[in-house]
């Protein structure tokens, strides 16, 4: 089993309860965590993944009820694609125009067959059509027969001045190698396909720098085994890049350090332990609030500023 692609990624959004309809409802995904933002303890952090939020398959957001929206440009994440079995895109074809979600022609890439949409908010979203992943664990809760479920992440593509400087770091710190080029977009991948093992960089010079907001993606976390793989990373991205990055920080779930990359995106660094069942058994995944320690003591007070998650439901009640 690689330990290495994508781990997840991180999004803003507008109303917290439209982007838990949308990714449960109509994507299926299932809601693994709800906890608040560690440095906003007055909003949500949701994470959306397979039944235990495994490495791989987690999407997240900071769900703000009035942000406002945001503007890609060059330096930012383009698109977030997930994996569907190839024989299956029919039915989200279908799907996506029967919940009234509009989506683009399907298109070729690299080979393989996509298709582009929008979540609510304006994020770049696309399903691509997989082979040989049939067998895979598809998770359901009903919403999408467990046969047609996202298997995780496909990848994700940036909009970058230049696609070298960026790559360096994929293949000598993150352990992508790089695949081909078609046009203006370099693939880089994790050899074996593994669940969220590919970034295409598309090399765009001279557009619009991004304005965040909602529908932005805030930042790609890859993955490390434990602290021992993450501090080597560490020390290589300082030694070989002269890229310095946080200090760890303890996020419950997963042990992570931040930095900028040549391109400016914000890359994370996440250790696959202890994960979500930490605080939780693997079957009431995401249907109570979980507290930071230092915020437990304030409870009360968070629970009452947090907007319920569902029609009638209360923040404890939601996803139940």
């Amino acid at each position: 089993m690689s330990h290495h692609g994508i781990h997840h990624v991180t999004a803003i959004a507008g109303p917290a309860s439209r982007n838990a309809d949308f990714y449960t409802r109509v994507l299926g995904l299932r809601l693994v965590k709800k906890t608040v933002n560690f440095d906003d303890p007055g909003t949500y952090h949701l994470y959306y993944g397979d039944e235990a939020g495994a490495p791989g398959t987690i999407l997240t957001f900071f769900p703000w009820e009035n942000a406002a929206p945001g503007r890609l440009g060059v330096g930012e994440t383009q698109r977030t694609l997930f994996r569907i079995p190839e024989a299956s895109l029919g039915y989200w074809m279908h799907r996506l125009l029967e919940k009234g979600v509009a989506h683009e022609r399907p298109e070729q890439l690299f080979g393989e067959t996509f298709v582009a949409f929008k979540d609510p908010d304006g994020m770049n979203l696309g399903l691509v059509a997989v082979a040989g992943i049939e067998a895979e664990a598809g998770w359901s809760d009903g919403a999408v027969p467990a046969d047609h479920a996202i298997r995780g992440f496909h990848g994700v593509s940036l909009l970058l001045e230049e696609a070298g400087p960026t790559g360096a770091i994929l293949t000598d710190v993150l352990g992508f190698s790089e695949l081909g080029s078609e046009g203006t977009t370099t693939r880089y991948h994790v050899p074996g396909n593994p669940v969220g093992g590919i970034v295409d960089i598309r090399a765009v010079g001279g557009f619009l720098k991004p304005r965040f907001g909602a529908g932005s993606v805030h930042h790609i976390a890859f993955r490390a085994r434990d602290d021992a793989e993450e501090r080597a990373m560490v020390e290589a991205l300082a030694e070989r890049h002269g890229i310095e990055t946080t200090e760890q920080k303890d996020r419950n779930y997963f042990r992570s350090v931040y930095f900028r990359e040549p391109g400016q995106v914000l890359f994370e660094i996440a250790t696959d332990e202890p994960g979500f069942a930490v605080d939780e058994p693997l079957a009431e995944l995401g249907r109570s609030l979980k507290l930071p320690a230092q915020y437990e003591a304030h409870r009360e007070r968070i629970e009452a500023v947090l907007p319920p998650l569902g029609t009638g439901q209360t923040v404890d009640e939601a996803a139940a």
